[in-house]
């Protein structure tokens, strides 16, 4: 690594961390542009774990030492400053520590991840990066294999996303999905019983499933609001519910992930 001393917003190659606003989040990591952003150690040593490359790395001063045995082997500028410059440059307080700008690793095929997993859970149009992101920390806990995304589902590596889960999106393997319905062709033809998580006249209590879980099984979850879409609903194999009490007919939808992959953790 190489310690790159700054007072200035204006110092050459910072162009990744400047104005990282929502807005500009996303033009500066959108996945054709092959970058993505890490917050905080934890995340950025995640993120080395899983073999992602960094391009470079921005720090406050007294998180340091920290990065230092992380990046031993990597040839890159690691640029060092005070709280209030890091704040000017980026927009926010920087008050994770650190920021590493990495290269996104290529994405593999929804066939390639169905191989060898046995759980997965897919997500369709699910469009808040907050949720997604704890979507993720459920799956990496509870102990599914995989999360496959459908093409208009918010982006994993947003930084949002990023934080949320702690940087499991950085650890549990994912893909997107093609639309319906040769997304279910995929599933199915792998072996899975695609499971979709639904009010619907057909639905079964999630204690019913649980009781007899088919050994593949792919749970399909829709956005806050509109659900899965009726093109979701028709490749499914099954509809499941979580009854609910005191006129509440359900839970967000990073809830009822936890909530589900729970009920069907191996016992």
């Amino acid at each position: 690594m190489r310690e790159v001393r700054i007072t200035t917003i204006d110092e050459p190659g910072l162009e990744d961390f400047a104005g990282l606003t929502d807005v500009a989040l996303r033009r500066v990591t959108e996945p054709e542009g092959g970058l993505y952003i890490a917050e905080s150690l934890k995340v950025i040593t995640r993120a080395l774990a899983a073999g992602h490359r960094p391009k470079s790395i921005l720090v406050i001063e007294k998180w340091l030492d920290g990065l230092r045995p992380l990046l031993a082997d990597h040839d890159i500028p690691v640029y060092v400053g005070e709280p209030d410059v890091l704040e000017s440059l980026t927009g926010f307080n920087l008050h994770r520590g650190a920021l590493a700008s990495m290269h996104r690793p290529p994405l593999v095929s929804p066939e390639s991840l169905l191989t060898t997993a046995r759980r997965v859970v897919v997500l369709e149009d699910i469009v808040d990066h907050t949720n997604v992101g704890a979507i993720f920390r459920s799956v990496a806990g509870l102990g599914a294999d995989a999360v496959l995304v459908s093409r208009r589902c918010a982006d994993p590596l947003y930084r949002r996303s990023v934080r949320v889960s702690m940087g499991t999106v950085l650890q549990v393997p994912w893909a997107r999905l093609p639309e319906w319905p040769r997304a279910g062709e995929i599933l199915h033809e792998a072996g899975f019983h695609l499971a979709a998580l639904a009010l619907d006249d057909r639905a079964v209590d999630l204690a019913d499933f649980a009781a007899a879980v088919p050994d593949r099984v792919a749970l399909m979850m829709g956005a806050e609001g509109s659900g899965l879409s009726r093109e979701a609903l028709a490749a499914s194999d099954s509809v499941v519910t979580i009854p609910m009490g005191n006129g509440v007919d359900s839970l967000n939808v990073a809830a009822t992930s936890a909530v589900v992959l729970w009920a069907l953790r191996e016992r």
